[in-house]
């Protein structure tokens, strides 16, 4: 029958080795946690190590699009309760609908916007939200293209319409230029918010050419 050896006295670790280990570990957490943990999750850099290795950037950018985040819920939160409080029409969506229909086809022909060509800036201080908006009806179509001098901006171009009709088409983060068409959804505003993440003044320039009946900045 084979016997399990125990461990004599003298081969187990003393108090002193006990000590020794649990300081050297507390050590090594405390490393791990000042040069990877606060520069790669928070953008905490205590010592400058963790810009060196590229993880205060990562960081960085998580802070920028958690607040990011918070501030669009903020602004669309806002923006439809702004919209559901100025939707004072007093005909009912059907009797609208009728109306429409009973108007002859001229009629819709003459009211089609014709296209238009613009150019508009808007300059942001640090942490600075503005809005250009393009008044359009549904199925109309702008192509469009921006860009920025000074940095990057975070931005989300959506549309709102009565009734608390909201949609966003597309968002980014720290981008300095963007190019598409936008085709809106429904009758309404339909833009592009951006918001200001750098330490300076940040200018954007849109360029719009489509099918809308006017354009303008929020602010």
């Amino acid at each position: 029958m084979y016997n399990t050896d125990f461990p004599t006295r003298a081969e187990l670790p003393s108090s002193q080795q006990l000590l020794r280990s649990t300081i050297i570990a507390i050590i090594i957490a405390v490393v791990l946690l000042v040069t990877v943990v606060l520069p790669s999750e928070y953008g905490i850099d205590p010592i400058g190590i963790g810009r060196v290795l590229g993880l205060t950037q990562m960081g960085e950018i998580k802070r920028t699009l958690a607040t990011e985040a918070q501030s669009d819920n903020a602004a669309n939160a806002s923006q439809r309760a702004s919209v559901q409080t100025g939707n004072t029409s007093p005909q009912p969506p059907a009797q609208a609908t009728q109306n429409v229909a009973t108007q002859p086809a001229q009629t819709a022909t003459e009211t089609k916007p014709d296209v238009k060509t613009d150019e508009m800036s808007v300059t942001l201080k640090p942490g600075e939200g503005n809005e250009v908006k393009l008044e359009m009806s549904k199925g109309e179509k702008a192509t469009y293209e921006w860009s920025t001098a000074g940095g990057a901006v975070n931005h989300d171009l959506h549309g709102e319409g009565a009734n608390n009709a909201f949609i966003s088409y597309k968002k980014g983060t720290q981008s300095e230029r963007d190019a598409g068409e936008l085709t809106a959804a429904f009758d309404g505003s339909h833009g592009w918010f951006w918001r200001n993440r750098t330490g300076g003044d940040v200018t954007v320039t849109v360029k719009t050419t489509g099918e809308y009946r006017s354009i303008k900045r929020m602010k």
